[in-house]
C-alpha cells in the first residue's frame, strides 16, 4: 500500500474530568492537554498580506489535491440545486440526491488518480455495499454532500468533506461550504479559510486560529441532529451561549475562533467528522472522545453496519486551563 508523508502529530491528552450525561456515560468536561512538540519545523507558506490574507495556491500538495476535488464537485452540487433536486431515500432512511451521487464520482476520480493505491470510504460507496479494506494503513474519508437535509431545505449549511486518515488520525482536511463560497482546510498545523470565487476558483485565503481559553464559551449543536444528551451536557456545564448549525461547518467555525465547545452525542459516522477534524486540529482545537483522547479514527467496531461510526465526542477549540 501507498504511503503518505505524516502531516500531523497526534496530541497528548490528560487531566481530564468528567461529568455524567444521561445516556452516554462519563463525559470529559474540563480537558488540560499537552500539544508537544511538532517533530518539524511548520512548512513555508506565501507571505500574506497586510490583512493576513494571500491569493497563492496551497504549498500542501495534498490540500492542492482536495481542493481541486471538492471545488469540482461543489459546481456540481449547486448545478442539481438550481436545477431542482430529486430527492430519494437510502435503506438507513437517511436522504439522497443526485448532487451526493454526482460530487462523489467527481471526488473518486480526483483521489483515484493521484493515489490509486489508498482506500477511499466514501459515504455514497459504503452506502452501496463497496467498502474497501484499510488494513490499519491510510485512507481517505469522502461525505460528498454533508448536510443532505440542509441540502434539501434550501439552506446553506451543507459541505463537501475530504479528509486522509493515517494510523487512525486525521491529517489533513478540506470542508467546502458552495452555497456559501467558502472553504476550510488543514494539515500540519497550518488551517486556512479560503474565499472562493464565482468561478469555483479560490480568489484568496487568510489563515485561522482557534480562539484562546476564557471569556463567555459559546457552544455549538446540529441543526438537524441534536438530542437529549446534548442539551443534558450544555445544562450541566451551564455555558452561556448556543448557537444551531448544520454540517460540519461546527468544527469550522470552532477552528477561525467564533466558538468554543461542539458536544456531540449519538450516532455520527467518520466521513461526517474528518475532514472538519482535521481543519480544527491544525488550528489549534481537538476532538475528545469519552474517554479524553483524541477521537480516532478507522475501522472502530462501532455498531453502524460499516465499522466506520463515531463514538460520542466534544470538539473544542480550545480546552479549559
Amino acid at each position: 500500500m501507498a504511503t503518505v508523508k505524516s502531516l500531523y502529530k497526534r496530541p497528548a491528552i490528560d487531566e481530564m474530568e468528567s461529568i455524567v450525561v444521561p445516556g452516554c456515560g462519563k463525559v470529559p468536561g474540563e480537558a488540560k492537554p499537552d500539544l508537544g512538540r511538532r517533530s518539524k519545523p511548520a512548512p513555508q507558506y506565501a507571505r500574506p498580506s497586510h490583512d493576513g490574507t494571500r491569493e497563492m495556491p496551497s504549498a500542501n500538495p495534498m490540500i492542492s489535491l482536495f481542493e481541486r476535488a471538492a471545488l469540482e464537485a461543489g459546481k456540481a452540487i449547486m448545478e442539481v440545486r438550481d436545477a431542482g433536486a430529486h430527492v430519494t431515500m437510502k435503506s438507513d432512511a437517511s436522504p439522497v440526491t443526485e448532487a451526493d451521487e454526482r460530487a462523489e464520482r467527481i471526488i473518486l476520480d480526483h483521489l483515484h488518480a493521484a493515489y490509486p493505491d489508498i482506500p477511499v470510504i466514501a459515504e455514497e460507496s459504503v452506502a452501496a455495499g463497496r467498502v474497501p479494506e484499510t488494513d490499519g494503513g491510510s485512507f481517505f474519508l469522502v461525505d460528498p454532500l454533508d448536510g443532505t437535509r440542509e441540502f434539501i431545505a434550501a439552506s446553506d449549511e451543507f459541505t463537501v468533506n475530504i479528509a486522509l486518515i493515517e494510523a487512525g488520525v486525521p491529517t489533513a482536511g478540506i470542508v467546502y461550504a458552495p452555497a456559501k463560497a467558502t472553504a476550510y482546510t488543514g494539515a500540519d498545523g497550518h488551517a486556512e479559510k479560503l474565499h472562493v470565487g464565482a468561478n469555483f476558483e479560490v480568489d484568496r485565503r487568510e489563515t485561522i486560529f482557534t480562539k484562546p481559553a476564557g471569556g463567555d464559551t459559546v457552544a455549538l449543536i446540529s441543526r438537524s441532529h441534536n438530542s437529549p444528551e446534548t442539551d443534558a451536557y450544555l445544562t450541566e456545564k451551564r455555558f452561556p451561549s448556543k448557537r444551531a448549525i448544520g454540517s460540519s461547518l461546527k468544527f469550522c467555525v470552532l477552528a477561525e475562533g467564533e466558538a468554543d465547545v461542539y458536544p456531540r452525542f449519538g450516532c455520527i459516522m467518520q466521513w461526517d467528522t474528518a475532514a472538519g477534524d482535521a481543519v480544527l486540529r491544525a488550528a489549534g482545537g481537538m476532538t475528545l472522545g469519552l474517554d479524553g483522547k483524541p477521537l480516532p479514527y478507522g475501522d472502530t467496531g462501532e455498531d453502524t453496519g460499516s465499522g466506520f461510526g463515531n463514538q460520542c465526542f466534544i470538539a473544542w477549540g480550545k480546552a479549559p486551563g
